[in-house]
């Protein structure tokens, strides 16, 4: 004959399944299992004798015995009449009667197959269940249909409040960010603990020793409740999923502490308090406002939340008027629960800091924008290596230098720490201003080679250091143990230049070996560093040839005459990149050549003499002439004229004056003296001092750049 058994479960309750030919379950080392209080009978009204119940041959006639009736009158409801002995024909071994409610199984139930009731605790029983009026403290609503459902047992040993806090708080301790933390307690706690809980949380949260200004003001972070659903008889029970509810409608979404209120007395105690307490009644309406969402009795508990220092919040669990009332031990659990949560809460709040400030500190390290030199065109990404790694030692520059060339660099920390990120900012700005005094690429490495050994014995680093010079269309590489740039052609041919490997940036005395190539206009250069081409699935090697490819292939798509875009190029190669081989946080640098023409150029050698000027404004006016730009030759003469007295005056080697025509109209005029000129403002009795100012007026843009040998004064005009 059949046997049917009730399997408890933390939210949900398994449904009554016949387990005849099963071993009957043994006791569980942890505790006695949670059983009915009453054998559960069959259709035909007959107890389970042992030898069903133990998976033997079934039963004859003479086994099983009509059951008695109860004395309310009600039919197969399995309790015999008081006094009544318990049919017991079954043979030796079998129970006199059914234990109580969680009477410790007999030693003839031990099966070493079944399985052991989990951690967690049901969700506690209605006030009808518990019930001392109803026979065996069940509701019974038809004969010979046992156990409900939906009555789990109720929650009352210290054994099963402590497997409970156990599960809830590894629930908890799962959550890393706030939002984690919060869910987890809310769903732990419904509907296992309670039917309801609303937590509030301060705003803003401290953060780790600070001190908050202001009032102290809670804000209702997030609520879960049990949503009811209607049985088959019209009654309410509850669903096994909490569900986020609108109690934030109606309850206070903010709350001030009034400084000696009921409601920071409650919070300065620490401890939960019923929702009777007197200071319990005090405070819920400072808390809530004027919701009627409390029931009444200790069906309501409220906890403080405390973290390292203070007091960051407070919860609420409530439970419904139908439902058994909170014990005075499930003061303990709420306590436990809320101290988990309010730990939690606090190393996520420093975790949130730490990560805004790693946030914070990559991007200060990057370039905000690239800028727009002329004749090229940038684009660039950066990728953390994850996202719990987010800060890295990869980074990419973009640096103009005079003569409208451009200076492009890509490097590598090791490591993905702070110290990582402290280093590649120092080394990053070391190369910006290397770059402004206009230095060959390998005396740029050489320096920083020099500074990473000042910084530090084992600071490494490898980078790639390239200067682009429009008009030439030539490109400058230095390397320092940097994987080797990728040059696409207009025809979507794709190769990996060949440049000197070099040592890392650290090593010392390694000297660093330059390379010149052609640049043609419509070609793009990649610049990367290792975590696009490397990973634990793939050498750097075949990650380089796979981004060769990806390249080619790419191109093909617009044509032979039409390089792809660059933003689409580097989305494109980032799609290379499949799942685990993101071991290492990731820079991209490119750089689209258009150059400028020849015929946009125009260069010129002065003699430091002082008819250098009036020869200097009449070669500007024929050049402008020549682009049919004649509407521009005033301001164009005035300033050619006030930029090359200057540099005449003091120059003791031939000048040099250049015009250049892209979207705007530059010039650019160069000597041998490395000072500087700074704009002043002129008095009304000096002779001069007044030609930068003319040029800080009517120019677009003006400059001066230091160079090896001298400095470069340059400034634009916007074409009409």
């Amino acid at each position: 004959m059949d046997s049917t058994r009730v399997t408890e479960h933390p939210t949900s309750h398994e449904r009554q399944r016949p387990s005849a030919g099963r071993p009957p379950a043994p006791a569980d080392p942890r505790g006695a299992l949670l059983r009915a209080p009453e054998p559960l009978q069959t259709p035909g009204n007959a107890p389970l004798s042992a030898q069903a119940r133990t998976g033997d041959a079934p039963a004859g006639p003479s086994t099983a015995s009509p059951c008695p009736r109860s004395s309310s009158g009600g039919q197969g409801t399995g309790t015999p009449p008081s006094g009544a002995a318990t049919p017991s024909s079954a043979g030796p071994g079998t129970p006199a009667s059914a234990g109580a409610e969680h009477s410790q199984p007999s030693a003839a139930e031990s099966d070493p197959h079944r399985p052991r009731p989990p951690e967690s605790i049901p969700v506690q029983p209605t006030a009808e269940q518990d019930r001392p009026g109803v026979a065996g403290g069940k509701d019974r609503r038809g004969g010979g249909q046992g156990l409900p459902p939906a009555g789990p047992m109720p929650m009352r040993r210290d054994g099963d409040r402590l497997r409970f806090v156990g599960a809830a708080t590894r629930r908890i301790a799962r959550g890393i960010d706030l939002d984690e933390i919060v869910m987890g307690l809310c769903r732990a706690t419904v509907p296992t603990f309670s039917d309801a809980i609303l937590v509030y949380l301060r705003d803003p949260l401290p953060v780790g020793d600070e001190r908050p200004t202001g009032p102290v003001v809670l804000r209702l972070r997030r609520t879960d409740r049990i949503p009811e659903e209607r049985d088959s008889e019209g009654g309410f029970i509850a669903a096994l999923q909490p569900e986020t509810t609108d109690l934030s409608s109606v309850t206070a979404e903010l709350c001030e502490v009034r400084p000696g209120g009921a409601l920071a007395e409650v919070l300065r105690g620490v401890r939960p308090v019923f929702a009777d307490a007197p200071a319990a009644r005090a405070a819920l309406p400072e808390l809530l406002g004027d919701a009627p969402i409390v029931p009444g009795g200790q069906r309501a508990i409220l906890a403080p939340l405390r973290g390292r220092r203070r007091v960051i919040g407070a919860a609420l669990f409530l439970r419904r008027p139908d439902r058994m009332a909170f014990e005075a031990d499930d003061l303990l659990v709420a306590a436990q629960l809320a101290t988990h949560s309010a730990l939690g809460i606090d190393k996520a709040v420093l975790y949130g800091r730490e990560a805004y400030i790693a946030d914070e500190l990559q991007r200060t390290m990057l370039p905000e924008t690239l800028p727009r030199p002329t004749g090229v065109r940038l684009a660039s990404r950066y990728l953390p290596a994850a996202e719990t790694a987010r800060v890295g030692g990869d980074w990419y520059d973009a640096i103009p230098l005079p003569g409208s060339r451009v200076a492009l660099v890509v490097g590598d920390v090791m490591g993905h720490s702070m110290t990582s990120a402290a280093i590649m900012g120092q080394l990053r700005t070391t190369a910006q201003t290397l770059a402004g005094l206009d230095l060959p690429p390998q005396e740029v490495l050489h320096h920083l080679d020099e500074q990473a050994q000042r910084l530090g014995t084992d600071r490494m680093a490898t980078c790639l250091y390239a200067v682009y010079d429009p008009v030439a269309h030539r490109i400058t590489i230095a390397n320092a143990g940097h994987p080797p740039p990728v040059l696409l052609h207009l025809g979507g041919r794709a190769e990996v230049l060949r440049v000197p490997p070099g040592a890392p940036i650290g090593v010392g005395g390694v000297d660093f070996e330059a390379v010149e190539l052609d640049a043609p206009a419509g070609a793009t250069l990649l610049l990367y560093t290792d975590g696009l081409v490397e990973s634990r699935l793939r050498d750097v090697w075949t990650g380089i040839e796979q981004l060769r490819e990806r390249l080619a292939a790419t191109a093909q798509l617009t044509g032979p005459d039409h390089p792809p875009p660059l933003e689409a190029l580097c989305d494109e190669v980032l799609d290379m990149l499949g799942p685990g081989d993101r071991d290492d946080d990731i820079a991209l640098l490119a750089a689209r050549f258009d150059g400028i023409a020849p015929s946009d150029v125009a260069y010129w050698l002065l003699e430091p003499e002082d008819s250098a000027p009036g020869r200097a404004r009449r070669l500007a006016r024929r050049a402008l002439s020549r682009w049919g730009l004649e509407d521009m030759s005033d301001s164009m003469e005035l300033l050619v004229s006030e930029v090359v007295t200057n540099a005449v005056r003091y120059a003791s080697r031939p000048v040099t004056l250049r015009l250049l025509r892209t979207d705007v109209l530059r010039c650019e005029v160069g000597d041998d003296v490395p000072q500087l000129p700074r704009l002043r403002q002129a008095r009304a009795t000096d002779e001069g001092g007044r030609g930068l100012y003319l040029v800080n007026k009517l120019a677009r843009r003006w400059g001066a750049t230091r160079l090896s040998t001298g400095k470069v004064v340059w400034f634009e005009l916007n074409r009409s």
